[in-house]
C-alpha cells in the first residue's frame, strides 16, 4: 500500500474508531513513517549523547534489498508479516518452510502483534506503535500471497489489468522505459526483483485496480483491489477500536461498526482516485476529508500534511536537520526535548515492534527470522 492509505485512510479509520483528530493525526502519521525511515544507525550528539536506530524501510532500487538479513530485519516485520498460512501457532501449512512466510490477511500472527501492541497501549510511545502496527496489518491484506524474501514463491507470470485494455506487466516496464529497455533489462527484471511483490510493481498497492496474474506454483490469482482494501479498513478500524478499550478479543456491537455511508464513500473513494501515483490520490483523499465528507468531521477539523524530512517533519523538530541522509560524521545539538520528541518516540516503537515480532510472536509459530 501506498501514503493515500497508510496516511489519510488510516487517519479516517482512526478517527471511525472515535480516536481524536490529534491522536488520529499521530497515529497515521507514524503508520505512513514505516515506509520513510529509511536510515539507521547512531545519531551522535555534540554532548556525547547517543542514539541508536534502526530503518523500516528500503527504497526498491536499494542494494540492500538484495541482502537476506536486511531482508528479516525490514520486509518480514515491517511490510510481508508472515500468516503461517493462516494456522494457529503450532500447526503448520502444507509444503515447505516458505509458505509459512507467505502473507496472509489477518492471520493469527497479525492478531498476536495487535495483542502485543494493545499491552503497551500505556506506553508513551503507545500511538506512534500502534500507527506502526496499523501499517503492517493493511499490508498483510495488499501483500497477501507474498512473501518478504528473495524467493521464486514471489514469481508471478501473464500479469494483466482486468479493463477495457489491459497490458502485461513487461508492456507497462516497456513503455515507462522507452528505447532503453531491451531484453537484459527484461532478464534484470525478471531475476533480480523477486523480493515480495517487487516483480508485480505496485499492482497490489492501487486501490482502483482489478488484475490478474500467475504465481510461483503456476496457479491464477485474480484480485480485486478495492475488496481487499475495503477489508483492510474494517480490519484496522476493529484493532483501533479494540486498542482504545484497551481489549484485544473485543467484538464490535453495532455502534462500533463503521457507519454504511461511511463506507460507501470509502469505497467511492478508492474507485474514484484512480491516479497511478498514490502521492495524486493522497492529495484527493486529503481534500475528501477537509470537505467533510465523511460523519466524523467537526467544524476546522484539519487532517495534518505529511512531512517526511525538513521543515515541519519530526525529524525536524527532534533534530533541527533539513537532510535526508546524515554524514557519518556528523553531529547534533542535543535538546532535552528530544526524548519526547515524536521522531524518537516513533523510533523506540519501531525496535519494540521488531523485536516482539521477530523474538515472541514468529517462534510461536515455528518461524525463525533472524
Amino acid at each position: 500500500m501506498q501514503i493515500d492509505f497508510h496516511h489519510s485512510v488510516t487517519y479516517v479509520a482512526a478517527r471511525l474508531a472515535k480516536f481524536s483528530s490529534a491522536d488520529a493525526n499521530l497515529i497515521s502519521y507514524s503508520a505512513q513513517y514505516v515506509d520513510e525511515a529509511i536510515n539507521s544507525g547512531i545519531v551522535y550528539f555534540r554532548n556525547k549523547a547517543m542514539y541508536s536506530r534502526i530503518s523500516s524501510a528500503h527504497k526498491m532500487v536499494d542494494y540492500r534489498n538484495f541482502e537476506e538479513l536486511a531482508n528479516h530485519h525490514v520486509w518480514i516485520p515491517f511490510h510481508f508479516l508472515p500468516g503461517n498460512g493462516g494456522e494457529k501457532a503450532g500447526d503448520n501449512p502444507e509444503g515447505s518452510f516458505v509458505n509459512k512466510l507467505i502473507c496472509h490477511p489477518n492471520s493469527h500472527v497479525a492478531l498476536d502483534m495487535v495483542k502485543s501492541c494493545i499491552d503497551c497501549c500505556e506506553m508513551e510511545y503507545g500511538l506512534h506503535r500502534l500507527g506502526i502496527t496499523m501499517h503492517v496489518l493493511a499490508d498483510t491484506f495488499a501483500h497477501q500471497g507474498f512473501a518478504g524474501i528473495n524467493d521464486k514463491i514471489n514469481k508471478i507470470d501473464d500479469i494483466e489489468c482486468l479493463g477495457e485494455e489491459p497490458r502485461s506487466l513487461m508492456e507497462k516496464i516497456a513503455n515507462y522505459f522507452g528505447d532503453l529497455f531491451d531484453s537484459a533489462a527484461r532478464r534484470f527484471v525478471e531475476e533480480v526483483l523477486p523480493l515480495g511483490h517487487g516483480a508485480a510493481l505496485t499492482s497490489p498497492d492501487m486501490p482502483f485496480l482489478k488484475w490478474k496474474y500467475k504465481n510461483g506454483l503456476g496457479k491464477e490469482i485474480v484480485r480485486n483491489n478495492t475488496e481487499i482494501f475495503i477489508d483492510a479498513v474494517k480490519s484496522i478500524h476493529h484493532a483501533m477500536v479494540c486498542y482504545r478499550i484497551k481489549n484485544p478479543n473485543y467484538s464490535l456491537t453495532e455502534d462500533d461498526q463503521i457507519p454504511e455511508e461511511d463506507l460507501n464513500k470509502i469505497r467511492a473513494n478508492f474507485l474514484a482516485f484512480d491516479d497511478e501515483e498514490g502521492e495524486d490520490r493522497h492529495e484527493k483523499w486529503l481534500a475528501s476529508i477537509s470537505e467533510g465528507d465523511f460523519s466524523f468531521w467537526e467544524e476546522g477539523e484539519v487532517i495534518q500534511p505529511f512531512i517526511p524530512k525538513g521543515i515541519g517533519s519530526w525529524k525536524f523538530e527532534a533534530l533541527d536537520t533539513k537532510r535526508e541522509v546524515e554524514t557519518k560524521n556528523e553531529k547534533f545539538r542535543f535538546n532535552p526535548e528530544f526524548l519526547n520528541s515524536d521522531w524518537k518516540l516513533f523510533h523506540d516503537a519501531l525496535q519494540i515492534h521488531r523485536m516482539e515480532v521477530i523474538r515472541n510472536i514468529l517462534p510461536k509459530y515455528g518461524i525463525c527470522a533472524a
